[in-house]
């Protein structure tokens, strides 16, 4: 007699994803709220590259790399969109932005946070779309 009736040893019994999910969401949260830039943007990409992950796993998509373009673009568009309606779009401003986000007030270095991490997902979406063309050529 079998001790765990209908379970196959060729499926996992647990998911890594759903810790990473949510240690990401507070991560971002925590350094969104909080203002700390480094923790917001670490937790955002924990975050978008465990969702792409999970969705991946779960077999809703069929590859990482568009679940991370459509994170990072949605996450670029709101925090680009946020600079840009609170400080506008002057080139000598942005610049301004860059150098020191904190005079601008409480907003801008959030929002430049959120930016750069829907950036820095973009580039690993395209870097992950790039290694699997250059892997199906061969």
């Amino acid at each position: 007699m079998e001790e765990d009736p209908g379970l196959s040893d060729q499926y996992r019994k647990a998911s890594p994803w759903p810790m990473f999910v949510a240690l990401g969401f507070v991560l971002s949260e925590v350094g969104i709220i909080v203002g700390i830039f480094s923790i917001a943007v670490g937790g955002l990409l924990l975050f978008g590259g465990s969702v792409a992950g999970i969705l991946k796993e779960s077999e809703y998509v069929d590859t990482l790399w568009g679940s991370l373009l459509a994170f990072g673009s949605v996450l670029a568009v709101i925090g680009i969109g946020l600079v840009a309606w609170r400080v506008g779009v002057d080139p000598g401003v942005l610049v301004g932005v860059i150098a020191a986000p904190g005079d601008f007030g409480l907003l801008v270095p959030r929002a430049l946070a959120v930016a750069v991490a829907g950036i820095l997902l973009l580039a690993a979406g395209g870097t992950v779309q790039a290694l699997e063309r250059n892997v199906d050529a061969r």
